[in-house]
């Protein structure tokens, strides 16, 4: 009889045994497991305000191309078999300006799929990185573009009398209007994308 007891004495405390290593054991399972996760909500933050300015530099991009694709006027003179007309394709300088403007507003559409990268995935630096070397270029040819055309809308407004050029826009003033909407609405979609690449600069410094 003692004999049993005793035995059953060294079976329960086995158990335990066992029972106070796994509690011992246990806070180094836990403290393994609770790693801190980096913090990133700031960039996913800037990834979304990322994705809705685009919006609005694509609306400006496709105006300012449909404008000036767009201008054209005609002044009768005498009969109306002999005319006055002025079309945006008649100045290389205007020709540019729907060219650029229409590839800025094709890489906008096209961008908007890695800008959702970003937002998804905001440690991501290849997509970032992408999007701000792109963009970059994108200012250069949108600046360019529209700093050219806006030369030859101030020489429809005021000539220049050291090259006898007379102002145009006192007869073709429905052409000289568009034309400055158009180069209005290029400079609103530069400064967009001055702001983006502020914005992916200052997401990729501190990744």
């Amino acid at each position: 009889m003692d004999s049993r007891k005793s035995g059953d004495i060294e079976a329960t405390a086995v158990p335990e045994a066992k029972g106070k290593a796994i509690e011992t054991s246990g806070p180094v399972v836990i403290s393994v497991n609770s790693t801190p996760h980096p913090k990133g909500g700031w960039k996913k933050g800037v990834a979304i305000f990322d994705f809705v300015l685009r919006l609005p530099a694509i609306v400006a991009a496709l105006a300012a191309t449909a404008i000036m694709a767009t201008t054209d006027q005609t002044l009768p003179f005498f009969t109306q078999f002999f005319q006055f007309q002025a079309q945006y394709n008649d100045l290389p300088a205007f020709t540019f300006f729907v060219i650029a403007n229409a590839i800025v507003s094709g890489y906008l559409v096209l961008s908007l799929p890695f800008s959702i990268v970003c937002i998804v995935r905001p440690h991501a630096v290849g997509p970032r990185l992408l999007l701000l070397i792109i963009d970059t270029v994108m200012v250069a040819l949108n600046t360019a573009a529209a700093s050219a055309a806006a030369a030859i809308v101030y020489l429809a407004h005021n000539g220049n009398s050291n090259a006898n050029w007379l102002p145009i826009c006192q007869q073709f003033n429905d052409f000289c209007q568009h034309t400055s909407e158009a180069v209005v609405a290029s400079f609103i979609a530069a400064l967009i994308f001055i702001t983006l690449v502020v914005l992916s600069s200052v997401s990729l410094r501190r990744n």
